[in-house]
């Protein structure tokens, strides 16, 4: 059976199964590190964890493209009016849906070559990415627990007593805004919180409230940054 699946390539030029997978798994960690590396320095509004996952994928489509093309110009020109047909027929939103229909054309190229081994790895490669996307949901980002809304009436100075206070109750502590409250009078201050333990909200409330020169709390979880 594996000798059968070993010799299955009917092309000109036959492709080494080891080698393809020696191409697609430096691939796939080049892609990986540079979604990482996204994913830590990335600080715009927008975050999008489908492009993330896009990062990792195409990579390792790019390098099968390009083991089945294998210098040849016929099927380089066939892949381009396929894909020109499928981009004039919808317009993909999702970057990851890009990923899909590349990866449609590569088994379909393959197949059409006649290397049958090329489309049962990346069928088996892509599926098994794509099932760690899922299980993982890689690309996420939760950096934030809680967001607490704070009126402060006492001096700015003395805001280190507050800032202890939140520090006893997380491992993250980021002032998202400052500015004088209007219908309070004071300070309004908004803070994210990665909390330590995030079932003693209600004591963190507690005592934000008790200490003074707190006039006002609020509080809401943290979404998820990103856009799925």
């Amino acid at each position: 059976m594996a000798e059968t699946f070993f010799s299955g390539d009917f092309a000109t030029t036959p492709v080494s199964v080891p080698l393809l997978l020696l191409a697609l798994l430096p691939a796939f960690l080049g892609g990986q590190t540079l979604a990482w590396i996204y994913m830590l320095t990335h600080s715009g509004l927008s975050y999008s964890r489908s492009f993330v996952s896009s990062l990792v994928v195409i990579p390792v489509l790019v390098a099968a493209v390009m083991t089945v093309l294998a210098n040849n110009l016929v099927t380089a020109f066939g892949m381009m009016a396929v894909f020109a047909i499928v981009r004039f027929r919808n317009i993909l939103r999702d970057t990851l849906d890009t990923s899909y229909i590349l990866a449609g054309l590569v088994i379909g190229m393959a197949c059409g070559t006649q290397r049958f081994p090329v489309a049962v790895m990346v069928i088996l490669v892509v599926a098994a990415i794509m099932f760690y996307f899922w299980v993982t949901s890689f690309g996420s980002r939760h950096r934030y627990d809680l967001i607490v809304n704070i009126n402060w009436t006492r001096e700015l100075a003395d805001l280190p007593d507050l800032r202890e206070l939140l520090g006893r109750h997380s491992r993250r502590t980021h002032c998202a805004s400052q500015r004088s409250g209007e219908a309070y009078g004071g300070t309004d201050l908004s803070y994210r919180l990665l909390l330590r333990d995030p079932n003693r909200t209600d004591l963190l409330l507690r005592e934000l409230k008790e200490l003074p020169g707190v006039a006002r709390v609020t509080s809401l979880q943290a979404e998820d940054e990103s856009e799925v």
